[in-house]
């Protein structure tokens, strides 16, 4: 019971609570898996051009500057160059918290009180310096607890600090895999709020005093520039950074002559003087990842991740697992599931191209396939299983062809007992108690014959496609049409017989030779509908078949000795084979234990070899018809004229005959006799 519960595709229901469990649990793993996912959902947008532009003090820019840092008075010059050069606006990502070393602050000051630029300022577990911040109106509930917060701010000396256009935070905060994707646009410290840096840059742009927030129950609900408009961010004031929204890099070394009025970010990229960020795209300078915050505010790009999504995904988790259980029963379901979940990720790259909202296609892809897996990896053992066991229940006594059939599609096989239309077939040694005694006490000697001779017989009725059921002592029973289905089984049977028959004549001619004497056969062939199927205990079972037309095939052979002839058929039979097999009629019996008498009959052998005249036929015919009208001198001379025709298979037949019609003579019958002989053994 346990193995087969086992061994059921609904178990696979386990591994689908199993996967949903995790995806609720969401460990670290799923969650690193799901942003990598979306990574590549975010850079795979074509590239769009913002006015944007990011200056990198590099080590060509030292190699013609000199040691960093610079006199501030270098900074200024800096600035002038990039304004002179058409800059729109300059953000000079490079933090000045300690004065001047070489006494230049003053000249700085000076140009950024002729120049807008917009300078960093660092979210720190201390205040250093007097931050000189944007004003922010806060609409709707306290920040505490809902944005970033730091205790204190390392701001820029004076007067730089004050003489600045702007002033905004530059933390990043990664993921917990380390990779910065979303990018705070407000920090609140000392109970004030403040911009980021792409933030302050985009409300000095607009040329606007200050920025709002709007924070409701469930956090940030709107960050706004009044001249710009809305910026969509998640519940915590963060935007989703838009890698098609990138700026373009310059080194200080080479300018280009005019930025068009862009935005211009000024930062470190010379080795040994910041380190760069982990990002979605790859490891960029901390001035570039600010350009591509300021790139996806400018474009709107309004990227999603939505409250609903992972109560939505697990939904459709649940949902397509029950889905791919259901697919997984059907033997070609590899491939609808493959197209459908390849086309989950297709869906939800195309609603991310179209929509910008982020949906994680990686759990449920693995989910529904480790289910699907599951599904089939028991169906597989399940059918593996079941082939062995077909091997080994049905190979001792169907052909290889046969066998092979039904391991390659073990749903031919009907197992458990059903109702079939069978051809049956016994056969039995006849001359057995000479051959006996020919072994004497020989035992082995006899067994190693009745092997032979088993070879024999056995062989034929396998290549004829039927089901050897049992060896009974020198008996055989073998059946047609079950387990695999033969539309032509009582042919097959017959024509089987009388290979047999063929067969053991070869046979004998080869133990002549070895002093062993001749072995006799008679067969037996009835059709009927029978039960077939696996019969017998707990312990031990076979597949066999029982029924009324079971037990009449073995009564026929048993009388083919009776009567003369090798091959006795039941009525069925050889009706389904009149048209190839040449049938004669021998008698209408009552077999031992029956009441009602039946037809049987004989064939010698294929029609279209035997070239039996019809006159032949009709002479038989006549000579059971007078022996059933009681005028059995008449049916004897009959006998006696039919002996030596069909090339003399009759004859012994015709010899018992009349010895029949003498006994019927003696036997006072009466007029209404109805022609049946009752046979007092079997």
């Amino acid at each position: 019971m346990i193995k087969k519960i086992l061994l059921t595709p609904w178990t696979a229901l386990l591994t689908l609570v199993l996967v949903l469990g995790v995806r609720m649990a969401d460990p670290t793993f799923v969650e690193s898996v799901r942003l990598r996912y979306f990574d590549t959902l975010v850079t795979s947008q074509p590239a769009v051009d913002v006015p944007v532009h990011t200056v990198n003090i590099d080590e060509a820019t030292l190699d013609n500057l000199g040691q960093f840092p610079f006199p501030r008075d270098m900074y200024a010059d800096i600035i002038k160059e990039l304004y002179k050069r058409e800059a729109g606006l300059v953000v000079f990502n490079v933090l000045m918290p300690e004065k001047d070393r070489f006494g230049k602050d003053a000249i700085l000051g000076n140009t950024l009180k002729q120049y807008p630029v917009i300078l960093p300022t660092l979210g720190s577990i201390k205040q250093k310096n007097t931050s000189h911040g944007s004003a922010a109106q806060v609409v709707g509930m306290d920040p505490a607890g809902v944005v970033v917060e730091y205790p204190g701010l390392i701001s820029n000396v004076e007067p730089q600090e004050s003489l600045a256009a702007g002033v905004g935070v530059v933390n990043t905060f990664p993921e917990i895999d380390g990779v910065v994707r979303r990018m705070p646009l407000v920090i609140l410290s000392q109970e004030q709020l403040h911009p980021a840096l792409a933030l302050e840059t985009l409300r000095v742009a607009a040329k606007d005093p200050k920025f709002q927030v709007k924070i409701g129950d469930m956090g940030v609900e709107a960050v706004r520039v009044p001249k710009f408009g809305k910026v969509p961010t998640d519940n915590e004031g963060r935007v989703w950074i838009d890698w098609s929204a990138t700026p373009k890099e310059h080194s200080y070394a080479a300018l280009p002559k005019s930025f068009d009025g862009g935005i211009v970010i000024v930062g470190l990229s010379a080795a040994g003087l910041v380190n760069p960020v982990s990002t979605a795209k790859g490891e960029v300078w901390p001035q570039y990842l600010q350009g591509a915050v300021i790139g996806t505010m400018l474009t709107q790009s309004n990227i999603q991740r939505p409250g609903w999504a992972d109560q939505a995904e697990v939904i459709a988790l649940l949902v397509a697992g029950l889905l791919v259980l259901f697919l997984s029963r059907w033997t070609y379901a590899l491939i609808p599931v493959i197209i459908f979940l390849g086309g989950t990720h297709f869906a939800v790259a195309y609603l991310y191209e179209n929509s910008r909202i982020l949906l994680d296609a990686t759990w449920f892809v693995v989910g529904c396939s480790l289910v699907y897996m599951h599904a089939y990896s028991v169906k597989f053992i399940s059918e593996f299983l079941q082939k062995q066991q077909i091997k080994k229940q049905f190979g001792s006594y169907l052909s290889p062809d046969l066998v092979a059939k039904l391991v390659k599609d073990p749903s031919l096989l009907v197992l458990g007992g059903t109702e079939q239309d069978l051809t049956i077939q016994f056969s039995d040694v006849r001359g057995f108690t000479s051959i006996s005694e020919h072994y004497g006490k020989d035992v082995q000697g006899l067994t190693k014959i009745m092997n032979r001779y088993m070879t024999v017989v056995t062989k034929v009725i396998l290549e004829n496609e039927g089901t050897l059921d049992k060896y009974i002592g020198d008996a055989t029973m073998s059946f047609w049409n079950a387990p695999l289905d033969n539309t032509k089984h009582a042919k097959d049977s017959v024509k089987a017989a009388l290979e047999m028959l063929d067969a053991v004549k070869i046979f004998n001619e080869e133990i002549a030779e070895e002093g062993v004497p001749p072995f006799g056969l008679g067969i037996g062939c009835n059709t009927g509908v029978v039960v077939v199927g696996n019969m017998g205990g707990e312990q031990r079972f076979d597949y066999t078949c029982l029924g009324d037309a079971v037990n009449l095939a073995s009564r026929l052979e048993g009388q083919s000795k009776n009567y003369g002839v090798l091959l006795v058929l039941g009525p069925v039979t050889a009706e389904r084979c009149g048209d190839v097999y040449q049938t004669l009629e021998l008698d209408c019996i009552a077999v031992k234990g029956k009441k009602e008498g039946v037809n049987i009959f004989t064939a010698l052998g294929r029609i279209d070899e035997l070239n039996t005249p019809a006159a032949d036929i009709q002479m038989h015919n006549a000579m059971l018809a007078l022996y059933r009208q009681q005028k059995f001198d008449t049916a004897i001379k009959f006998c006696k004229d039919l002996t030596g025709r069909f090339n003399g298979q009759m004859d012994h037949y015709y010899e018992l005959w009349i010895e029949r019609c003498e006994e019927m003579i003696e036997a006072n019958l009466p007029e209404d006799w109805d022609g049946v002989f009752r046979a007092t053994s079997k």
